[in-house]
């Protein structure tokens, strides 16, 4: 129960945080990863949120993978599709309303730590094995129908996210390729730390890097 406890807030705590570095990305205009750019490009061309797009375009993807991967959609993920929808609205509409006309440099710095709090929530979501963001599961189906490798399969899916995204008008720039070629080696930076400390407060054996 109590470990239960501890891997649920390890979730929410993950799910809060990269909802919050996105949102922080969002804000320094500077470009964000290509998911993220469609997300803002439809909400501005079409309307709705960006946390309703995020449940959307979740669903969507949720039926995909299941189409994809020739089995029941995992409906599980609409806990977190939804979850991250919310923690952006409330992020970009209320914590951060009002917030524009940032110089550059506050606004570079808004970008890196954005990429390092989306880096931190995902290692700490990562830590429960539940609910797996439906576009985690795309880049596997992809693999699993096309039989390529993981990293080809994830560079597919990025780089057509990434034309749709410019084609609605998704804020594209510096973050966008901080996100692509950075985001893989910060993730490879807390992941152990972020599990030894889940390990501790669950009392399991900790990973020691040799």
């Amino acid at each position: 129960m109590r470990n239960g406890f501890i891997i649920g807030m390890f979730y929410l705590t993950g799910l809060l945080f990269l909802s919050l570095g996105i949102s922080i990305m969002i804000v320094a205009d500077i470009g964000v990863g290509p998911w993220d750019a469609l997300y803002v490009g439809l909400s501005e061309t079409i309307g709705f949120t960006v946390g309703t797009w995020v449940f959307i375009l979740g669903i969507i993807l949720i039926l995909l993978n299941g189409y994809l991967m020739k089995r029941v959609p995992d409906f599980l993920a609409i806990i977190t599709i939804f979850l991250i929808g919310v923690f952006m609205d409330f992020w970009l509409l209320v914590a951060f309303a009002g917030l524009d006309s940032l110089a550059m440099p506050v606004r570079a710095v808004m970008l890196a730590a954005g990429v390092v709090i989306i880096a931190i929530g995902i290692t700490c979501y990562l830590q429960a094995d539940f609910a797996r963001n439906p576009i985690d599961s795309l880049m596997m189906a992809i693999q699993f129908r096309s039989g390529k490798s993981l990293a080809v399969s994830k560079t597919m899916m990025e780089v057509s996210v990434l034309i749709l995204a410019f084609l609605f008008g998704g804020p594209i720039g510096l973050g966008t390729l901080l996100v692509a070629f950075g985001m893989g080696p910060l993730i490879q930076l807390f992941i152990t730390p972020v599990t030894n400390i889940r390990k501790r407060l669950t009392h399991q054996k900790e990973v020691v890097l040799s």
